[in-house]
């Protein structure tokens, strides 16, 4: 029989190139889906991974669709550090985008952009942390588990937006459709490349990777939750607080992805609806660990994770297949990466039976 069997020295170079491989075998088993599918494997490649970025709008749809997985996952990525799992971000997106939305329909009348936009996204940044307050304050206070948590008020969240859009704030003027007003000049991000709809929140996931990178590199409180994450009883032994780790863990992430969240209500959508994203906050998931928990690596993993959106769409109207498909390779990528990283950490042996009969 197989056994897995721990090995005593990990390569420290497969765990930096095993996302390349994780996306090479998913872009092979890509290939044999689409032959599976009746699709010529060549043609459905160009029109998955070439056509959607062929030109400067395709490419501008990229780095719309880049920027808030990379944004959320920079915040996942300070609590995955410690081991504090959130599993909410899209929740905590959604009820960021809440706070923004209902910020800028009281005030966009009034109030110029210079002064309304700043405080969309903090009211953004603040609707997030709320709700990732939740799940930290469940797990310091009852040892609650923070990955059930988070994730059960992904649901929720959804739920007050759609009382909202049906209910207080949907438009008079919307004929009947769950949505809010359109927001007004002031409370959108300029258009930073003509001809595209790139918009300022690119800027904001710039600094903040930027940020990101100087806080894990030379930050005390990073040293700390990196200590926690890697050897739990050492962080105790040296004084750390765990409950300290826990609550700035979810609070980056839920401040992460309520700045997302308002990104997209002032970017690309312009109003409050259901759905605010298609899914950014799992993705970012996945983008945060095939990046390796490092802003750079999470830029580069971002720009794939969103190409694949892209590509899902582009596949879905050239060939004719379901939208389910994008999601397909975003699972084949992290089931790669996860069984990579399982064979870094371990190797297969073949035990026979004779031996195991013998040992026993």
């Amino acid at each position: 029989m197989l056994r897995l069997e721990p090995r005593s020295a990990p390569s420290n170079l497969m765990v930096y190139l095993s996302p390349l491989l994780a996306m090479i075998l998913m872009l092979v088993v890509g290939m044999i889906v689409f032959t599976i599918l009746g699709q010529p494997p060549f043609k459905a490649f160009h029109a998955f991974f070439i056509e959607p970025i062929n030109d400067w709008y395709g490419f501008g749809e990229l780095l719309i669709k880049a920027s808030p997985l990379a944004l959320i996952a920079l915040g996942l990525a300070v609590g995955f550090r410690a081991n504090v799992w959130n599993i909410g971000a899209e929740g905590q997106l959604t009820m960021g985008a809440i706070a923004a939305g209902g910020v800028t329909l009281w005030l966009q009348d009034s109030t110029s952009a210079w002064i309304l936009l700043p405080l969309m996204f903090i009211a953004g940044a603040i609707g997030g942390m709320l709700w990732a307050s939740i799940p930290a304050f469940l797990r310091t206070r009852f040892n609650t588990s923070e990955i059930l948590v988070s994730l059960m008020l992904v649901y929720v969240a959804n739920l007050i937006l759609s009382w909202l859009i049906h209910g207080p704030w949907r438009d008079p003027d919307g004929y009947g459709f769950p949505q809010s007003k359109m927001f007004e000049a002031n409370a959108l991000l300029p258009i930073l490349i003509e001809g595209t709809r790139v918009h300022a929140g690119v800027l904001l996931t710039l600094v903040a990777l930027v940020l990101a990178a100087v806080f894990f590199r030379w930050s005390l409180t990073a040293f700390q939750m990196r200590v926690a994450g890697l050897a739990p009883k050492a962080a105790l032994y040296a004084g750390f607080k765990q409950r300290k780790t826990v609550w700035f863990g979810l609070l980056a992430g839920g401040a992460a992805a309520g700045l997302a969240g308002t990104a997209e209500i002032a970017g690309p959508i312009g109003q409050l609806l259901m759905p605010i994203s298609p899914g950014y906050g799992f993705a970012a998931i996945i983008v945060a660990f095939v990046g390796r928990l490092h802003p750079v690596g999470i830029a580069l993993a971002s720009l794939l994770m969103a190409l694949l959106y892209l590509g899902g769409e582009s596949a879905q109207m050239q060939l004719g297949l379901p939208a389910a498909v994008s999601g397909v390779f975003q699972g084949m990528l992290l089931f790669f990466l996860l069984a990579t990283d399982v064979l870094i950490q371990f190797r297969v042996r073949w035990i026979s039976k004779t031996s195991t009969e013998a040992a026993s």
